[in-house]
């Protein structure tokens, strides 16, 4: 095989006006229709089918016994593992076609395991879906789910990041994505305990809006968001949760599970919340009002806005 070369196995069928990228390996017993379009780069292997309507970006893996429906759009860089099962159609009757084809896209980079089952939605960009995992709605960007349904269980790429050693000076640990957790003072006696957050001494913004969420099930994720300006300060003042900051080059992780710590974000991080107890009230201080143009709700959009704010 030459370079820029597409090499398809003798058992392999690419039907006459598929397109298909330079270097692209088609293996045994693969379908190809004749309107697919396959980037360069791409690996497709044993036993799979691709369908008219399916756009397949560049450097893509399709493992064995993988097909491919109407409807369906892979970026560059994806991984499809074994056996993994796609839907377009969420009713489908024999001999009664829908007018339109449910559509699914699976964005730059994600990763599908073995024998997941991927209803019509979008995996979002880095995710990675876990082997047998039945996929029934959208995932947000690196995020790791498995189960049935599936659920988040982490995000790619993230650091754990520990507490203060200290407790008594109110001083942070700082992480690479620019995030602190601050050991908030503590005062107790047998009344109990008084924790206190002083503005500049520890509150690094004179707070002007103070929201907080409670009875959010342990499968939901919050967030999901970064602000251009505002600057928060979250608390978990009962229960616990897990907390994302994601500066676009480093992914923290910390864990709130006690009212003494403090967790600033600062201004151009995205942030996410997720596997809260049931019992968890996480508290807000923001250092402006709400202002919707003040948000970032686009993981692709928040990328490349902190690419051109270099």
């Amino acid at each position: 095989m030459n370079d820029n070369e597409v090499f398809v196995h003798p058992q392999g069928i690419v039907e006459a006006g598929a397109e298909i990228g330079a270097n692209t390996r088609v293996w045994a017993w693969a379908h190809i229709l004749a309107q697919a379009k396959i980037g360069k780069d791409c690996n497709i292997c044993d036993h799979t089918f691709i369908e008219n309507e399916v756009v397949i970006g560049d450097r893509v893996t399709i493992k064995c016994g993988v097909y491919l429906w109407n409807g369906i759009t892979i970026e560059d860089d994806v991984f499809i593992g074994p056996n993994a099962t796609f839907t377009n159609d969420k009713f489908p009757r024999s001999k009664q076609r829908p007018a339109k084809y449910c559509e699914t896209k699976i964005c730059k980079g994600a990763s599908i395991g073995a024998n997941a089952t991927i209803l019509p939605v979008t995996i979002g960009a880095g995710a990675m879906v876990g082997a047998g995992t039945v996929v029934t709605k959208d995932v947000p960007p690196n995020a790791i789910v498995t189960g049935n349904p599936a659920s988040i269980v982490g995000y790619v790429g993230t650091q754990k990041i520990a507490p203060p050693q200290t407790v008594a000076t109110g001083f942070e640990t700082v992480s690479g994505s620019g995030a602190k957790l601050y050991d908030i003072p503590r005062f107790s006696d047998v009344r109990g305990d008084l924790n206190v957050l002083e503005v500049e001494k520890i509150l690094p913004f004179p707070i002007r809006r103070i929201f907080y969420t409670y009875g959010v099930s342990s499968t939901h994720v919050r967030g999901e968001h970064a602000h251009k300006t505002c600057e928060q300060f979250l608390i978990a003042i009962n229960g616990s949760l897990n907390v994302i900051v994601d500066n676009g080059k480093v992914r923290d992780e910390f864990v709130l599970d006690s009212p003494g710590k403090g967790l600033y974000l600062p201004a151009g991080c995205w942030g996410t919340q997720y596997k809260h107890s049931p019992d968890c009230i996480l508290l807000v201080c923001a250092s402006q009002g709400y202002d919707a143009s003040d948000y970032i709700r686009d993981y692709e959009e928040f990328i490349r806005y902190k690419n051109g704010a270099k």
